[in-house]
């Protein structure tokens, strides 16, 4: 209850700090391009009053959603394997890290040409520039464990399911996570540009129509809602690693 009240005292504290920082900002410069962030509020709340804004709430949510979990499934076991394995880490590495500093968001217009324009391209696009960071991460994870855990364990007739489950999982899972959660701003302003064309539903293109309509209350309500969904996409990313990594949380209460 203790830490739950210190939460919201912090984050209230933060909200207000950007409130105030808003309002003068909007001040100085006439409150015409930067709307007040009171005129800004309240707009959000009567757009979310209405079926339309939730129609691009929702597709955003899970074109987000969607990436995350297919960057999750497929680069966090190849991860696991690259780093506790040498043979495959030998053949894959040289391709991971040759194409990993490439800005994987030029290749946008050929996933729309191969898989359309509908939501199968935007949301492969975002799960593989988050996919990268949790694949790299998760492998530097794994690859980073001493050599002495895994002795352990097979000295005490552990088989390979053993050292999986009680060494490369609770050393790749922390990773995993970390990389999961930060990927989550990646992930939404990826989100925003996928949604900036070719596409009549999403919260990047209810920001992006509004702005050449020079309707910008209507933009910084989409603004707002894009960081709503961005801040919960954290929290649960933060919840799951919380109960996927159960034991980091205990030790750090000792």
């Amino acid at each position: 209850m203790v830490g739950l009240l210190r939460s919201i005292f912090r984050y209230g504290g933060v909200i207000l700090v950007m409130g105030l920082l808003w309002k003068a900002a909007a001040l100085a410069l006439g409150g015409v391009i930067l709307p007040h962030p009171e005129d800004a509020l309240a707009a959000l709340i009567q757009a979310m009053g209405t079926s339309l804004f939730w129609e691009h709430f929702m597709t955003s949510a899970y074109r987000a959603t969607a990436a995350m979990a297919l960057a999750w499934a497929t680069a966090f076991p190849l991860g696991l394997v690259m780093g506790s394995m040498k043979r495959v880490d030998a053949v894959l590495a040289p391709f991971v890290f040759l194409t990993y500093p490439v800005p994987k968001i030029v290749l946008l217009p050929i996933f729309l040409l191969l898989l359309g324009l509908g939501d199968t391209s935007k949301i492969a696009m975002i799960a593989l520039i988050l996919g990268y960071q949790i694949l790299v991460t998760t492998r530097d994870g794994v690859r980073s464990i001493h050599p002495k855990y895994f002795d352990s364990v097979r000295s005490l007739g552990g088989s390979r399911w053993d050292v999986l489950r009680e060494v490369l999982l609770p050393a790749a899972l922390p990773h995993g996570f970390t990389a999961l959660r930060l990927g989550t701003g990646v992930s939404v302003a990826v989100l925003f540009f996928v949604e900036s064309f070719a596409t009549t539903r999403g919260l990047g293109y209810m920001i992006m129509d509004a702005w050449g309509a020079m309707d910008y209350l209507t933009m910084f309500t989409g603004i707002l809602g894009m960081s709503i969904m961005g801040a919960a996409l954290y929290e649960a990313a933060n919840i799951l690693e919380r109960r996927a990594c159960k034991w980091m949380f205990l030790r750090s209460k000792d």
